[in-house]
């Protein structure tokens, strides 16, 4: 495996520079490599030149993001967002698929069977999307449901929020023991758990885990994954999990920051939390761009390090947000 880079002022019809481009065809000879990957979203005519110029599949980081999705998806509801976004990303990258025979086509007035395969393709998968928002529309009205019965409930709710792999699911299961799938590898965590929690002077509080984010998450991602995401917007407190550990720690911080503002949720009471100190050796954590006004708590989820500190901070926020609103 081999990455090369570029800049440019704007994106080319093959994404890089003919230079580049004949770079990327050599050192994929040198490799005897059957793949290559973009990190950013193409157009579907930018992936189809490059595919012919460099003889080989190619996809870019919003297929690779919703080919791990597709791994991890468990739940019915899951897979429902999963297919939504992988029809709903395919769509307009039909034609690519079908280039082959529309050279087959026939004369003036007629049309080829690769059109009609293009027509007939087009047809089926909006018949699916069509089909995937309805059942999805099903799962959002049983989550406004679960919502409501959270609101009468009256108790608070904090929502684990972060970016992938920064150990949020482990949080959440060392705060919940709720036996939640918490594995060391990307999006391992597709759908949205919530846990009664107590707090120390023995409130309790409601306790969420959802999807990580991720640099440039793609807009179909969001749409799709809108459900999930939802809940986001009635957390009292989000709780955002960076791995201290990572050397990327503040870059991903604030993807995360970017993320949120995107769904409307930068002035939601958050309470930063340093994760997997006990790996951390000094690689820029505390210089996370965040609000000073935001608290930070270092723990270890795995060795159960300052869980109680954690907990004791997100009371306290908890209580400042009441007063606030009791003002």
């Amino acid at each position: 495996m081999a990455t090369v880079s570029q800049q440019l002022e704007k994106p080319t019809p093959y994404y890089v520079g003919k230079g580049k481009l004949e770079e990327i065809r050599e050192l994929k000879a040198d490799l005897h490599a059957d793949l290559v990957i973009f990190d950013d979203e193409l157009t579907p005519t930018q992936q189809r030149n490059l595919e012919q110029a460099l003889g080989e599949k190619v996809i870019d980081r919003t297929a690779l993001i919703l080919d791990i999705f597709a791994r991890h998806a468990r739940t019915r509801e899951g897979q429902l967002q999963v297919r939504l976004a992988q029809h709903q990303y395919l769509l307009p990258r039909l034609a690519g698929q079908w280039s082959h025979l529309e050279r087959l086509g026939g004369g003036i007035g007629t049309r080829g069977p690769g059109e009609t395969q293009i027509e007939t393709d087009r047809r089926l998968i909006r018949g699916a999307i069509k089909r995937l928002k309805a059942e999805i529309d099903g799962v959002k009205r049983s989550r406004t449901l679960h919502r409501n019965r959270r609101r009468k409930s009256g108790l608070p709710v904090t929502s684990l929020v972060g970016y992938t792999n920064a150990g949020k699911s482990t949080l959440f299961n060392t705060l919940s023991r709720a036996g939640v799938t918490s594995e060391n590898r990307l999006f391992s965590t597709l759908d949205t758990v919530t846990r009664r929690i107590r707090l120390p002077f023995g409130d309790e509080m409601l306790l969420t885990d959802t999807v990580g984010f991720i640099n440039k998450l793609p807009p179909t991602v969001v749409s799709a994954f809108h459900a999930t995401l939802e809940d986001l917007q009635d957390a009292d407190l989000l709780l955002h999990v960076v791995d201290a550990s990572n050397p990327m720690a503040s870059q991903q911080a604030q993807a995360v920051e970017e993320t949120l503002e995107q769904l409307g949720l930068e002035d939601r009471a958050k309470l930063l939390v340093l994760n997997k100190i006990d790996a951390a050796q000094g690689n820029g954590a505390r210089d996370i761009p965040l609000n000073p006004r935001y608290r930070r708590v270092s723990v270890s989820a795995t060795k159960g390090w300052n869980i109680d500190g954690l907990l004791n901070g997100i009371q306290d926020v908890l209580v400042r947000e009441w007063v606030a609103k009791a003002i």
